[in-house]
This record gives C-alpha cells, structure tokens and sequence, in this order.
C-alpha cells in the first residue's frame, strides 16, 4: 500500500498539465487590479480635463459681456453641468466672481454667484496670484470643485477632489456688472 502511494505521489509530482491554470489563478488577481486600476486613471483624468473645461469655459461666457444678468448667470452656470457630460453632475461646484485691484492694490469681490457652494461676500478681500490683475481693474475668477468617487472604495481609496480656478480679463469693458 505504501509502494502505491509512493507511486502516486511520484507520479503526481512528474505531472505538469495543470501547471499553467496554477499560474493563472496566481496571476489573474493581480492583472485584474492592474486593469481596473489604469481604467480608473483614465476616468481621473478625463473628469479632470473636463473640469478644466468647464472652468474655462465659464469664464469665457462671462468675460465675453460687459453686464451679466440673472438669468445669463443661471444659464451660464447650468452650461457648467453639461460640459461634465458624461460624468455625473451632481458632486459639481461652480462660482464665478469678479474681482477688482483698486489703487491701493487691494483685491476686492464686486459679485459672486455660485451653484453647490457659497458665493463670495461682496466687497469682501481677497487675494489672488501675483500678475492675475493690474490696478483699477478686474478679472473674472471662476472656481470648479468636483468629488470623484473611485471604484477601489474597499481600499481605502474612497474618493478624491478635483479643484480648478480660473482667471480671466473681461473682453469688453473693464468690469463685467450685474443688473
């Protein structure tokens, strides 16, 4: 009985045919998570240049009036949720804001609106990079922050932010307004 176990065992070790599904099942894991996890950078990215758009996009639509009015901001701000499209709108925070240099180099908001967040305090300080504007006159600053959830939850990796500000001189006169 024991020649015949012997035997087995010796013949079971000389048998390679299973060989390759042993490596498959150790290697399929990994290539799993290797794929899923280049497809999730690709879906970062993309969301992440189409943030970008949306910011620049705004700020064109503003920047391209001399008076913005409630119903153009409105507009102006729903146009941010169809430039995500395909991505899902609703983590999408939007502000725009105009913001003037007065000659004491004093950085101030004229207005503020926003959709998902709070708008800037009129007349409130505020400081930007160096270069964004010269004195006594202004820029329109749109600011974009979107939560994108990650399919790797169980890893840790819930979620991240994605935040692009925009500046952009107003084409047509020196200050957009509000009516």
């Amino acid at each position: 009985m024991t020649d015949r176990i012997l035997a087995f065992l010796q013949r079971l070790r000389r048998d390679d045919r299973g060989i390759s599904a042993v490596e498959f099942a150790i290697i399929a894991p990994l290539m799993l998570i290797i794929y899923l996890g280049s497809v999730e950078v690709s879906l970062a990215l993309s969301i992440d240049r189409k943030i970008t758009s949306t910011a620049s996009a705004i700020a064109d639509l503003v920047a391209q009036d001399d008076v913005i009015t409630d119903d153009e901001i409105v507009d102006i701000l729903n146009a941010g949720n169809a430039i995500i499209v395909p991505f899902d709108s609703g983590p999408l925070q939007l502000r725009v804001s105009s913001l003037l240099m007065d000659g004491d180099g004093d950085v101030e908001v004229q207005w503020s609106d926003a959709s998902g967040m709070a708008p800037l305090a009129e007349g409130s300080s505020i400081s930007t990079p160096d270069g964004v504007l010269q004195t006594n006159r202004s820029v329109i600053m749109v600011e974009v922050e979107y939560r994108y959830h990650t399919l790797f939850s169980q890893l840790g990796m819930s979620h991240f932010d994605i935040s692009e500000i925009f500046y952009l001189r107003p084409r047509r006169s020196i200050v957009v307004s509000r009516s």
